[in-house]
C-alpha cells in the first residue's frame, strides 16, 4: 500500500503562507537537499487546488534554474483534489473526482511508490487529517518568526502525534517526522 507522506514548510509561530517571504536563504544545502530526495523517493504529488494553481503557475519556468528538480516537478503526475475545477489536465495533472475521501483511499491502493501531499494547511490537508489519510507527516520547523498569516491546520480539533524523527539542518531548520497515535 502507498504512503502518503505530507510536507509542509512552518515558522515558528506556525505561520505557513508566504513561505515566498521567509524562506529565501534557508533554501540551500542541505534543506535543498533533502527536499530534491524526498521529491525523487515518491511517485506522484496531491495537490488541493490552491497549492497546485500556485505551482503550476510558477514550476514550468523554473527547470533552467532549478535543473532536474523543476524537471521532476513538471513531469511527475499530479492528483489534484478541488470542488471548483472543472479540468485539471495541465501540468501532468489530474482532477479528482467524487468523494476526495473516498478517493484519496483508493489512491493509496494503487500499486506504486509514495505520493508526496503539497502545500499543508489548508482544506484538503484538514479533511486528509480528519480522516486519518495521511501516513506520514514532514514538518520543516524554519527559524523565522514571520509575525502574520495563514497558520498551521486552523480549525482542527486536537489532534496527537507522535515524533518519529528530527533531522536537525546546519542553517538551524528542523525536519520534523511524524505520525498519528
Amino acid at each position: 500500500m502507498r504512503k502518503i507522506i505530507e510536507q509542509g514548510v512552518v515558522t515558528l509561530d506556525g505561520q505557513i503562507s508566504t513561505p515566498q517571504n521567509w524562506l529565501g536563504e534557508l533554501w540551500a544545502g542541505q534543506f535543498e537537499q533533502r527536499s530534491h530526495d524526498l521529491l525523487f523517493s515518491v511517485d506522484a504529488l496531491l495537490y488541493g487546488r490552491v497549492s497546485y494553481e500556485q505551482h503550476a503557475a510558477v514550476w514550468p519556468h523554473l527547470e533552467e534554474q532549478f535543473g532536474d528538480y523543476a524537471v521532476r516537478m513538471n513531469t511527475i503526475p499530479k492528483h489534484v483534489a478541488s470542488t471548483t475545477l472543472k479540468e485539471a489536465t495541465a501540468w501532468n495533472a489530474t482532477l479528482i473526482e467524487g468523494d476526495v475521501v473516498e478517493e484519496v483511499a483508493k489512491l493509496k491502493e494503487q500499486p506504486g511508490g509514495d505520493v508526496l501531499k503539497v502545500g499543508t494547511g489548508g482544506p484538503l490537508s484538514r479533511t486528509l487529517l480528519r480522516h486519518r489519510l495521511v501516513d506520514e507527516y514532514l514538518f520543516w520547523l524554519v527559524p523565522v518568526i514571520a509575525g502574520s498569516g495563514g497558520r498551521l491546520y486552523d480549525g482542527i480539533d486536537s489532534t496527537y502525534l507522535k515524533l518519529v524523527d528530527v533531522d536537525r539542518l546546519d542553517n538551524g531548520v528542523l525536519g520534523l517526522r511524524y505520525v498519528l497515535k
